[in-house]
C-alpha cells in the first residue's frame, strides 16, 4: 500500500512539475509584480524541492537521478536569484531552456541526428533520403532554438517584463507547435507514408499516397 501510495505522489508530481514549466513565466510575472526576487525565489526552489524528493523516493530511483539533473539545476538558478535579489536570474530560464535543447540537438550530428532516433522509433528502415531528411529537420530545430532562445534573451534584458511573458508563456509555445505541425505536414508530402489516424487520414486526400517507384523518394 505505502509503495503503492508513493507511486501515486511520484504520478501527481510529474504532472505538478510539467504544469510549473508551462505556467513558470507567468509565476514569475505574478511574483516579481507582488514579491520580491529573494521571497519569489525561496518559494519556487521550495516547490521544486518537495516535487523532487518526492521523485527521488519512488521505486524507480535510479531513472529519477538521472531525471533530476534539469529540476536541480532549475533549483540552483531559483536559489541564486533569491541570494543575489536579482530579477534577472528568473527570467534566464526560458533562454537556458533553449540552450540546453540546442546543445542537446546539435551534438547529435555527430552521431544520430535527434529526429532520426524519433523516426527509427516508428520505423525499422529507413530510406536515404529518409535519414537526409532527418538530419536537415535536427538542424531547423537547431536554427529554431537560436533564434527562440535571442528573443528571449532579448526580451528579459530590453522590453518590460509583461512582453517577456507574454513571448515566454504563449507565443514561443505557438511557434514550436506550428515549427512542429508545419514540419509534420512537409514530411508526409515529402514522403507520402501514412498512418490511421485521422489527421493522416486527411493529409492523405491532400497529398495522395503513391507507389515506391514512383514516390517522391524513389528518384533520391
Amino acid at each position: 500500500m505505502q509503495a503503492k501510495a508513493a507511486s501515486k505522489w511520484v504520478e501527481v508530481f510529474g504532472v505538478l512539475g510539467a504544469l510549473f514549466a508551462l505556467l513558470y513565466p507567468a509565476a514569475v510575472y505574478f511574483g516579481l509584480t507582488r514579491l520580491q526576487p529573494r521571497l519569489l525565489g525561496v518559494l519556487l526552489a521550495g516547490l521544486l524541492l518537495i516535487g523532487l524528493g518526492f521523485r527521488l523516493s519512488g521505486r524507480r530511483r535510479e531513472h529519477a537521478l538521472v531525471a533530476a539533473r534539469v529540476p536541480a539545476i532549475v533549483v540552483a538558478l531559483l536559489l541564486a536569484g533569491a541570494l543575489l535579489d536579482d530579477r534577472r536570474l528568473f527570467l534566464a530560464l526560458p533562454a537556458l531552456t533553449n540552450l540546453a535543447l540546442l546543445v542537446h540537438f546539435a551534438a547529435s550530428l555527430t552521431k544520430i541526428p535527434v529526429a532520426e532516433r524519433f523516426a527509427r522509433a516508428q520505423e525499422d528502415v529507413l530510406s536515404a533520403a529518409q535519414v537526409a531528411y532527418c538530419r536537415g529537420v535536427t538542424i531547423a530545430w537547431c536554427l529554431f532554438f537560436i533564434v527562440n532562445g535571442g528573443i528571449t534573451v532579448a526580451l528579459a534584458l530590453f522590453a518590460p517584463l509583461g512582453w517577456w511573458t507574454l513571448y515566454t508563456g504563449g507565443l514561443s509555445y505557438v511557434a514550436l507547435g506550428s515549427f512542429a505541425a508545419g514540419e509534420y505536414v512537409v514530411r508526409r508530402a515529402r514522403f507520402r507514408k501514412y498512418s490511421a489516424a485521422p489527421h493522416d487520414r486527411l493529409l492523405a486526400r491532400v497529398f495522395p499516397p503513391v507507389s515506391r517507384t514512383t514516390g517522391p523518394e524513389a528518384h533520391e
